[in-house]
């Protein structure tokens, strides 16, 4: 029962990556101007597009799942702290508990790896 399980997990986790990573895509303009308003370079925003849409295929297709993971939880927790962190702002806050979460799932997926329905395991890949 593990690997429908991992499976189902991925394409949960995936989802929202994918989605949001396309939707950055078509409009990039949005996501430069609020790096600026943290303090990083417009080009930062274009790494978040590469980390959303390919690490949420990774994870999706359970290819370099453990990298594309511990990746994914590293950026929820970056985004936790950095965008949701405002304790005088309880729908901030929940977004904030929701990276955490994110954060958690991801860990635990990067230490169980993908599972047997993944093109890592089919391919025998490294890291998956």
């Amino acid at each position: 029962m593990q690997s429908p399980i991992l499976l189902l997990a991925r394409v949960l986790m995936s989802y929202i990556f994918l989605f949001a990573g396309y939707n950055k895509m078509l409009n990039t303009e949005p996501t430069q101007q609020f790096m600026h308003h943290l303090g990083l370079p417009g080009f930062f925003a274009y790494l978040v597009i590469l980390l959303e849409i390919g690490g949420g295929l990774a994870i999706l297709l359970g290819a370099y799942t453990r990298i594309a993971a511990f990746l994914l939880a590293g950026f929820c927790l970056l985004t936790a702290l950095l965008v949701h962190f405002h304790t005088d702002d309880p729908s901030n806050m929940l977004h904030f508990m929701k990276n955490l979460s994110m954060a958690g799932g991801f860990l635990v997926l990067a230490l169980h790896g993908a599972g047997r329905y993944s093109l890592g395991h089919q391919f025998r890949l490294r890291w998956s």
